[in-house]
């Protein structure tokens, strides 16, 4: 354990969130697991109690996943065609395991990945504020 004692509040080193989140390592502590399935979050850090209930990183991962294995996997089967013109079954072996493979693995660091940049940055959900100083709920 790298945390130092301050009175109650204990005082965690920064972590490295691409490292973290990548790997799937607690936001605060780096060491304990994020995840309990393959992409469920857990309940708690095993290392430091960090409750994961903040976590949510909605539908971000997969418009990435999306987007970059995509632009990828298009480039590669485009490339292909134009310069070998393989009959369309080759193309359905090659690039649809390709798609799954990376898509499942992109996906899960993904996700990692913003749940450690929103642990960090502390972010939360939006709040509207009325003219007076307080919020609206």
């Amino acid at each position: 354990m790298n945390e130092t004692r301050h009175g109650d509040t204990a005082i965690w080193p920064p972590v490295d969130p691409v490292r973290a989140g990548l790997s799937g390592r607690c936001p605060r502590c780096g060491e304990g697991r994020l995840f309990k399935g393959f992409l469920a979050v857990g309940d708690r850090c095993g290392n430091c109690r960090l409750d994961y209930s903040f976590a949510d990183a909605g539908d971000g991962p997969a418009v990435f996943v999306i987007l970059i294995i995509g632009f990828v996997v298009v480039g590669l089967a485009l490339w292909m065609e134009v310069n070998h013109n393989p009959p369309l079954w080759l193309h359905f072996m090659l690039w649809i395991p390709l798609t799954l493979v990376l898509s499942l693995a992109a996906l899960r660091a993904l996700k990692g990945l913003l749940i450690v940049l929103q642990y960090r940055n502390k972010a939360a959900e939006g709040r509207l504020e009325n003219g007076s100083g307080g919020e609206e709920r």
